[in-house]
Order: structure tokens, then C-alpha cells, then sequence
């Protein structure tokens, strides 16, 4: 989480490296709510996007990715996601950044740094490798560890990942 207060402004640019950096789940259901009006709201708009994707044995109950019986998807379905986002350049900045700063804002006044929990983007970490361009890790004690990534190394694009089933069983 990113300690965001009640009233707290922040970009969308912030909130989108907060999200998609350090999984600030307050700023996805705030980001949820400034585009749709709710989350539940959004969470329809996620399913209408991964259908229209070709995702077949997905369904988002939130964008945040907490737990719920409602809240799966599968390695094959965040591939077709995954390869999705990717096209957007901004995203793929995002994914690739290792630190990002959000200066003070409105209610707090000290800066906030957070890194990219990605271990294949560090290249002083074991799991470092160099064709990885960015993705996603998550973790919740039922889905337990998450995670979407994308590759490239001059000859071919790839994406891929390890699926979750947030209503606590695997798929």
C-alpha cells in the first residue's frame, strides 16, 4: 500500500505506478471509481475488455485482485491480457521501471519511493533475464504468488504467466 489518506490527490500517472509497481489495492478501487463510479462498476468493464480479448475462463470481481469466489482467470487468458497492455507504450515504461518517486501532495509531505517487485528485471538478482521487458507479481494468501511477464528479444515478443483462482483453489 502506498499510506494514501482520505482526500489525499494524487496523478493518474502516480496512480497507475503505484498500481501497477507496489499493487496499491486503495488506488485501484480509486482509479475504479474516477473512471466508472464504482468498483463493481469497473470490474464489469474488466470482464467486457478480457471477453472481447478472447479471454474464455476469466471473471474479475474487483480490480484489485483481493480474494473472492468470483475473481479468476488462467495462464492462457493473462497471456492474451498481457500481450494486450503491452502495446500501450506507457505501460510498458511502467513495467520496466525498478523505482519510481511520487513527490508530496496535498495531505502528506514527505515523498514515497517503492521498486519494482519483478526479480527478472534486477539484473543483480538471481532470477534476472535479459529479454524480460516488465510484468506483474501479486501475492494473496489464498491465490498465493501471481504473476504475468513479458519478453522480448529482438525476434519475438512473448507473454505469459502463472494463473490464480482468488476463491482459494487452483485452476
Amino acid at each position: 500500500t502506498l499510506q494514501v489518506k482520505a482526500g489525499d490527490t494524487f496523478t493518474v500517472k502516480d496512480c497507475l505506478y503505484g498500481l501497477l509497481l507496489k499493487s496499491a489495492n486503495e488506488v485501484a478501487n480509486g482509479l475504479a471509481e474516477h473512471v466508472s463510479g464504482s468498483v463493481s462498476a469497473f470490474a464489469d468493464k474488466m470482464n467486457e475488455k478480457a471477453a472481447s480479448l478472447g479471454c474464455t475462463h476469466t471473471h474479475f470481481a474487483n480490480p484489485n485482485g483481493l480474494n473472492n469466489a468470483n475473481h479468476f482467470t488462467t495462464a492462457h487468458d493473462m497471456a492474451l491480457i498481457a500481450s494486450e497492455v503491452y502495446q500501450k507504450e506507457q505501460f510498458r515504461k511502467i513495467m520496466d521501471t525498478l523505482e519510481y518517486r511520487i513527490g508530496v501532495t496535498n495531505l502528506t509531505q514527505e515523498e514515497r519511493v517503492f521498486q519494482q517487485n519483478h526479480k527478472m528485471l534486477w539484473s543483480e538478482n538471481a532470477y534476472y533475464y535479459e529479454y524480460c521487458t516488465g510484468g506483474k507479481t501479486g501475492y494473496t494468501d489464498q491465490a498465493m504468488t501471481t504473476l504475468v511477464t513479458m519478453a522480448d528479444n529482438g525476434e519475438m515478443e512473448l507473454a505469459g504467466g502463472i494463473p490464480f483462482d482468488f476463491g482459494g483453489t487452483q485452476q
